[in-house]
């Protein structure tokens, strides 16, 4: 946009078309700021939450409390997670951050376009009724899902999420709770009151975990489970 000026001359004055490339140092602001708000985005927008909740629950099902510890579930579930969020990621950095970079987009028009992917992403996971509590605390409408606020739908996203995860921890719990009952009644039914039945049941429970592969099936059933 150029301005003129006639007063015993003219002075022209370049303000810009609107997007422009971002500074060096601004782009710097917005990776650090990316990296402080990582592990709050990472449990917000992402399936970490059930991921990690499923494999907790799945430690505790097998009676063991600190195996595999805790470095090594939040690792697998980060892993987890970004597999499952790669083909969003993809389409995010190509409609709103490769033209914010390149100057094409400005911040408003590429935070516009990028929260698109995530908003699809999210509500293809988020339950009908958890979002129609959220809207209706929000004063929004569920008939048009996409035009409503990410402060609406991450927490109906986060909600869904933690249904989910205790609806495949309790499919995970039962073959687990049978042998243990199977091993209690035997015991009880031997006279053997003294000895903890979860002491017994304990390789029983790791030999049909190892036999039946179980990682692999937790994994899987996780992965299928995202729409």
């Amino acid at each position: 946009m150029h301005y003129l000026l006639a007063a015993g001359g003219s002075i022209t004055i370049n303000l810009g078309n609107g997007a422009s490339k971002p500074s060096s140092s601004l782009l710097i602001i917005l990776a650090l700021a990316l990296l402080t708000l990582a592990p709050s985005i990472l449990i917000l927008l992402t399936g970490f939450a059930r991921v990690v909740i499923v494999l907790s629950l799945t430690r505790q099902a097998l009676g063991l409390t600190t195996t595999p510890p805790n470095q090594v579930l939040i690792g697998v579930a980060l892993f987890i997670s970004l597999l499952l969020m790669a083909p969003t990621l993809s389409t995010l950095n190509h409609v709103a951050l490769q033209p914010y970079l390149h100057g094409t987009l400005n911040a408003v028009q590429a935070f516009d376009r990028g929260q698109r992917p995530l908003k699809q992403w999210m509500l293809a996971q988020t339950g009908r009724q958890e979002l129609s509590l959220t809207a209706k605390v929000a004063h929004q409408s569920t008939l048009h899902p996409m035009g409503d606020s990410l402060t609406t739908i991450i927490p109906a996203f986060l909600l869904t999420q933690l249904k989910d995860a205790f609806i495949i921890g309790f499919v995970i719990f039962v073959p687990f709770l049978i042998i243990d009952l199977v091993v209690a009644s035997t015991l009880m039914s031997m006279g053997i009151v003294m000895l903890p039945p979860t002491l017994v049941s304990l390789p029983f429970k790791l030999l049909l975990f190892v036999l039946v592969d179980g990682w692999v099936l937790v994994v899987q059933s996780l992965i299928t489970s995202f729409k």
